[in-house]
């Protein structure tokens, strides 16, 4: 079976509910959508605000409060949002590329090999048993393991810098405007068996396929390996595994691509409604190719080269423009003429959105403004929303 490219956007809206706005509980959007990048504390709120009718922050806040959705480095060894059930597999399929990243070099100039990290994570897992700021594991690290492992002078940065990411943490609640702030506290994951060592857990990584597909699917083995970080070969092996479990496409270019049987793929011309996307939100990084989503020549202006993502428009499913809040409103850049229907459908959803952000954080990502001195002078339009 072929598929074409407008169909694959479709594909990956409708996984993402970003062809409407569906009445579920934090919870079960979250599972729809499997992951959110987390690492700017307001981007969840702003994904689910896009995605779920009635949506408030405060269900969000909840959700984080009572552990059923968790924040923790995972994906791309970057800050995610995911459902408390999901945590573990993707965790333990997250394992050997943890391990390599984050128990290198910088972990061992502190003097420590990844045998003592293994060593002192269930301790420092126990001590984390309550939330603990990052000064406080820093200096439990310290005593735990004496001068002798490394200098006063390091501080003990490699260590906390390599374990942090590498030990099952959750990041615990801090508290206003959003639920985590830009200075983490950490708390035991307290899910399962601690993964040890730089082995692949087959199943594990079997279980984050799967759950791959069913919110960004059709997809490639690149794709699957760019969203996760984890390694082609394991990820091809992991996708053979899977047998029948999984069926196979013909992309726009002939590549083969994965997907789940009976998945929502609608037709092409499918309508879709205008949306304000948050900063790093997961459709724009999920993909190898990011074209499915990002036209190629505006791929340079929407993801930085030091990674960062601006929050994007989005107009008939792809990324027309970016958009920031500035105190008359919020400002909307397009990168292309656009008619003034969706200009008006662009404006309803600033207005709702101004409003969402009005009761806990105005000018939201003001830090990021700078980005904006570097977008093409002459071929956008800007328009007060």
């Amino acid at each position: 079976m072929m598929i074409t490219a407008r169909e694959l956007n479709r594909a990956t809206l409708s996984r993402q509910l970003l062809l409407e706005r569906e009445p579920l509980t934090v919870q079960d959007g979250m599972r729809r959508v499997v992951a959110l990048q987390a690492q700017q504390p307001a981007s969840p709120y702003l994904a689910l605000w896009n995605r779920l009718t009635d949506f408030t922050a405060a269900d969000l806040d909840a959700a984080f409060t009572d552990r059923s959705l968790v924040k923790a480095t995972l994906m791309r060894i970057t800050l995610h949002a995911v459902h408390a059930e999901d945590y573990t597999a993707f965790r333990a399929a997250m394992q050997p590329t943890l391990y390599a990243s984050r128990l290198g070099s910088r972990f061992a100039a502190s003097g420590l090999t990844p045998a003592d990290a293994d060593a002192v994570v269930p301790e420092l897992l126990d001590f984390a048993a309550l939330p603990r700021t990052s000064a406080q594991m820093q200096e439990w690290l310290e005593e735990r393991l004496g001068a002798e492992k490394a200098s006063k002078a390091e501080k003990y940065e490699g260590a906390w810098w390599g374990l942090k990411a590498y030990a099952p943490l959750h990041h615990a609640p801090t508290g206003a405007p959003w639920s985590f702030g830009l200075r983490p506290s950490f708390v035991a994951a307290g899910n399962g068996t601690v993964p040890t060592g730089r082995a692949a857990d087959p199943r594990a990584l079997r279980s984050l396929v799967l759950r791959y597909l069913a919110g960004f699917g059709p997809a490639s083995v690149a794709d699957v390996a760019q969203f996760s970080m984890v390694q082609r070969t394991a990820v091809r092996a992991a996708l053979l595994a899977l047998g029948d479990t999984v069926e196979q496409l013909q992309g726009p270019d002939g590549e083969v691509l994965f997907d789940l049987p009976g998945a929502s793929r609608p037709p092409a011309e499918t309508p879709a409604p205008a949306r304000l996307m948050a900063m790093w939100d997961s459709i724009l990084l999920a993909y190898s190719d990011r074209g499915r989503v990002i036209p190629p020549a505006y791929r340079p202006w929407v993801i930085r080269r030091n990674g960062d993502v601006l929050p994007t428009l989005l107009v008939d499913g792809h990324v027309t423009g970016v958009w920031r809040p500035l105190p008359d409103g919020i400002e909307a850049t397009a990168f292309h003429p656009l008619p003034a229907a969706t200009w008006d459908a662009l404006a309803e959803e600033a207005r709702s959105l101004a409003a969402f952000l009005g009761d806990r954080e105005a000018a939201v990502y003001s830090r990021y403004h700078h980005w904006w001195t570097k977008l093409p002078e002459t071929e956008v339009e800007v328009r007060m929303l």
